[in-house]
């Protein structure tokens, strides 16, 4: 994918900012450089409403013919962005499963990420859209897949200093997010140069399909009134293996893999259920990792199905340390 140029518009609007502060003075210099950077339309997604008043986090909300309803990002910028003038990389961080774009807010990313220089952009994925456009739907378009890849990503790229590039690109998520951040990795070979998974499932086709099984149970119940990710009874086996990490092991090599799973999840029956998968699938993945000489960084530590702070803050510092610098 080619960097996106500027618009005419884009130009046009950021010089008349310039010219507004300078007639105004340096006090407010400031204020009506963030009004000329915000953000604009684009890659067929039309801004419903918006919020640029904090500094850091900027909330947008979009109509788009991928989804069929309004689906809404936050983009966390570093504290200095504003100042800097310097680019930045990229994080697309991704939600877990009955959970929307606000989940890492309300765990503390704007503390884990304080003084660090990253954005990290955080879209809503469906309650269990499964990083994933379905193959059937009830209730109008949920094509998450294609919201993300080819929307999202060149319009982050387009109104933000980022570096639209490979080297400047991360993507992670937590539970059915860590199953979209390893997906992401390997079916755009060329978007992401660092993949972490917390809590996510890694091999979709053991103990006879179970995630699969669960993709189709949980869209068909909670997003798609029925219609399921992969089909069913009978599946897409061409994306399942499209979509499966333990079938593309070669499409991570080269690139930053960070997992973490639970080793004691407690008897409540999700988390147990949810969290024996993970270890197990993220298992049979390292394996599979080390027996093609991949180098990757893992964790099983104890709980069950959750984010871990801990880890998420070495993750972010292991992203930076990667990619390409600020």
């Amino acid at each position: 994918m080619s960097a996106p140029r500027p618009t005419r518009r884009t130009m046009l609007k950021a010089a008349g900012g310039l010219t507004v502060a300078a007639g105004l003075g340096a006090g407010t210099i400031l204020a009506t450089s963030l009004a000329a950077s915000a953000a604009d339309d684009g890659f067929g997604l039309h801004i419903t409403e918006r919020n640029e008043d904090d500094p850091r986090m900027w909330y947008y909300r979009f109509q788009t013919d991928a989804i069929g309803w309004a689906p809404a990002v936050n983009v966390l910028l570093p504290s200095d962005y504003h100042t800097s003038g310097r680019t930045y990389p990229a994080l697309y961080l991704l939600h877990g499963g009955n959970q929307d774009f606000i989940a890492f807010d309300r765990l503390g990313i704007r503390d884990w990420t304080a003084g660090k220089p990253l954005i990290v952009v955080m879209p809503d994925g469906g309650k269990a859209g499964w990083y994933s456009n379905p193959v059937s739907s009830n209730t109008g378009p949920r094509n998450w897949e294609s919201f993300h890849l080819n929307q999202l990503v060149p319009w982050i790229d387009a109104n933000f200093r980022t570096y639209a590039e490979f080297a400047g690109r991360a993507v992670a998520g937590f539970s059915m997010g860590g199953f979209g951040a390893l997906k992401y990795t390997a079916k755009y070979y060329g978007h992401f140069a660092s993949v972490s998974s917390h809590s996510g499932p890694a091999s979709v086709r053991r103990d006879a399909g179970l995630v699969v099984h669960w993709a189709n149970v949980s869209s068909a119940a909670v997003d798609l009134a029925g219609g399921t990710i992969y089909g069913a009874p009978a599946w897409d086996e061409a994306r399942v293996t499209a979509d499966n990490p333990m079938e593309n092991l070669e499409r991570y090599r080269g690139k930053r893999i960070f997992l973490v799973a639970g080793t004691s999840p407690s008897p409540d029956p999700f988390d147990y259920a949810n969290e024996t998968q993970v270890l197990a699938g993220q298992r049979e993945f390292r394996a599979a990792l080390d027996n093609a000489s991949i180098p990757f960084t893992a964790y099983e530590d104890p709980g069950g199905h959750m984010v871990r702070p801990d880890r998420m803050i070495e993750d972010l510092d292991g992203i930076i340390a990667h990619l390409k610098k600020a």
